[in-house]
C-alpha cells in the first residue's frame, strides 16, 4: 500500500495529495487503468473544491484495460463491460473536461512483457482499433473524441530500430483514422505520444551501466519524434529511484534537450538509407500482425482466447533462449561480467508505517462522512450500471460524499463481475 505509487481510496487523499498545486496550471497525468474513472472523477472535484472549472482541466489517465488482459493484470472486469466504461468516459471527458487525453494507449507495458518492436506497435494500434470502434458504436463522433487520443511507447535498445518504430506506428495510425473511420480533422489523425526508457532493460549488475541504457533510448525517443519522455533512473532493478538517481534521469533528459541539438528538427534522420528501410519493414509486418488479429476475430476474442499473449510469451522466450546463448549480449550480465564486491548502495526503502497510517485514513473518513449520503450515491451508481447508462456521472456524485475507491468497484464487480484469466499453454 503507498510503495509503488501513491495510496488513494478516496476523495481525502487527493485533497491531500494536490494541496497547494493549482489544477489551473498543471497537466496531470496518472497511470491508472481499471479504476481510471474514479481517480478522474476524484481530481475533477478537487479542482472544484479549488474553484476550477473542469473545463481548463489538463491531463492524462491511461485507462487502456486492453493492454492490462494482454500484458500488464491490473484488471478487474470483464473486457467488454471494461470497454463501456471506457466509452463512457470519452462522453463524460467530451462534456466536462474537453482539454483532458481520456486515454493513453499504452505499448510500454506490451514491450515490458517481452513482445518485439513489431508486436509492440501492431498490438497497441490494434487495440486503438477496438477503441475507436466501441466509442463509435456507443455513438460518438470521431472527430470529437479522436483529437484526445494519446499513446504511450517504451524505447528498447536497438536505437535504429525504436527511431523506426515511433516513425512507422505515427504514419499507420494516420491512416488508420483517415482510411478506415473517415476521420477529417488533422487532429483525429496525430498520433500523440509519451515515451518511457526500457525497464526491463536494465540490470542489478553494475547498475551504472544503466546511465548509458537510459540515455541512449532517450535519445532514441527524442529523434523518433516522442512528444514527452520519462527517463529511468539507474537503480531501476534494485528499488524506486533514489533522489540523487532520479536527478541523473532528469538531467540525462535536460542534456538532450538543450546541449544535443536534435531537437532543433523534426525527423532528423529522415532520408537516412536505415532508418527507412527499418521503417517500412516494422509497417509492413505490424500490419500483417493487424491482419492476424481480424482474421482471429478482433482484439477482443483474441485477448479471450490468450491468442496475443501466447505471442508475446513466445517471444519472451525467444529473446531469453538468445540471452542463454549469448546470441544477445547484455554487457555486464552475459559478457563483460566483473566480480562485484557486495556493497551497501543507497536505495529508497519505503517504512511499513505507510500502510498502518492509511488504513486509519481510511478508518477515518469512513467514521466522519455522511454514510447516508454514500450509500445513496452507490444505489444510484448501482442502477445507471444495470441501466446501461454513463456511469462516470454517478462515480462523480459517489466520489465528492468521500464514497471509497473500493466500494465503487464493489459496487461494479456486483454488477459486471470479474475477468478470470485463460491459463495459456
Amino acid at each position: 500500500m503507498g510503495r509503488v505509487g501513491v495510496a488513494i481510496d478516496s476523495l481525502a487523499d487527493m485533497e491531500i495529495l494536490f494541496d497547494g498545486i493549482p489544477l489551473d496550471k498543471v497537466s496531470t497525468s496518472m497511470t491508472i487503468n481499471s479504476t481510471a474513472a474514479i481517480l478522474l472523477c476524484m481530481y475533477i472535484a478537487v479542482a472544484e473544491k479549488q474553484g476550477v472549472d473542469s473545463k481548463v482541466l489538463r491531463g492524462t489517465i491511461q485507462n487502456d484495460v486492453l493492454k492490462e488482459y494482454i500484458a500488464r493484470g491490473t484488471y478487474i472486469f470483464p473486457p467488454e463491460p471494461s470497454l463501456k466504461i471506457i466509452t463512457d468516459i470519452f462522453a463524460f471527458c467530451k462534456d466536462r473536461v474537453p482539454k483532458w487525453n481520456p486515454i493513453s494507449i499504452s505499448g510500454y507495458h506490451i514491450r515490458e512483457a517481452g513482445s518485439t518492436a513489431v508486436q509492440e506497435v501492431a498490438f497497441t494500434l490494434a487495440n486503438g482499433i477496438a477503441y475507436v470502434e466501441a466509442a463509435i458504436k456507443a455513438g460518438l463522433d470521431v472527430d470529437e473524441f479522436a483529437p484526445r487520443l494519446s499513446f504511450f511507447f517504451n524505447c528498447h535498445n536497438n536505437f535504429l530500430e525504436e527511431i523506426a518504430k515511433f516513425r512507422a506506428a505515427r504514419r499507420m495510425w494516420a491512416k488508420i483514422m483517415k482510411e478506415r473511420f473517415g476521420a477529417k480533422n488533422p487532429a483525429s489523425m496525430r498520433l500523440r505520444f509519451h515515451t518511457q526508457t526500457a525497464g526491463c532493460t536494465l540490470t542489478a549488475q553494475q547498475p551504472e551501466n544503466n546511465v548509458v541504457r537510459v540515455a541512449i533510448q532517450a535519445l532514441a525517443a527524442v529523434l523518433g519524434g516522442t512528444q514527452s519522455l520519462h527517463t529511468n533512473a539507474l537503480d531501476e532493478a534494485l528499488a524506486l529511484p533514489t533522489e540523487t538517481s532520479a536527478r541523473i534521469a532528469l538531467r540525462t533528459q535536460q542534456i538532450i534537450a538543450y546541449e544535443s541539438g536534435v531537437a532543433d528538427f523534426i525527423d532528423p534522420l529522415a532520408g537516412s538509407f536505415a532508418v527507412e528501410y527499418l521503417t517500412n519493414e516494422i509497417e509492413k509486418r505490424a500490419w500483417d500482425y493487424i491482419k492476424w488479429i481480424e482474421d482471429n476475430g478482433g482484439v477482443l476474442k483474441c485477448i479471450e482466447e490468450g491468442l496475443i499473449q501466447k505471442e508475446i510469451q513466445d517471444a519472451a522466450y525467444a529473446y531469453q533462449l538468445a540471452v542463454d546463448r549469448k546470441e544477445q549480449i547484455i554487457v555486464g550480465v552475459n559478457e563483460f561480467v566483473i566480480e562485484e564486491e557486495q556493497q551497501e548502495r543507497e536505495i529508497l526503502k519505503i517504512d511499513f508505517e505507510v500502510e498502518r497510517k492509511q488504513i486509519e485514513r481510511v478508518k477515518r473518513v469512513r467514521a466522519e462522512r455522511d454514510n447516508e449520503k454514500v450509500e445513496k450515491a452507490l444505489k444510484e451508481l448501482e442502477e445507471a450500471a444495470r441501466a446501461g447508462d454513463n456511469v462516470v456521472y454517478p462515480i462523480y456524485e459517489a466520489v465528492k460524499v468521500y464514497a471509497t475507491l473500493g466500494e465503487i468497484s464493489d459496487v461494479l464487480r456486483k454488477v459486471y463481475g470479474e475477468y478470470k484469466e485463460k491459463v495459456i499453454i
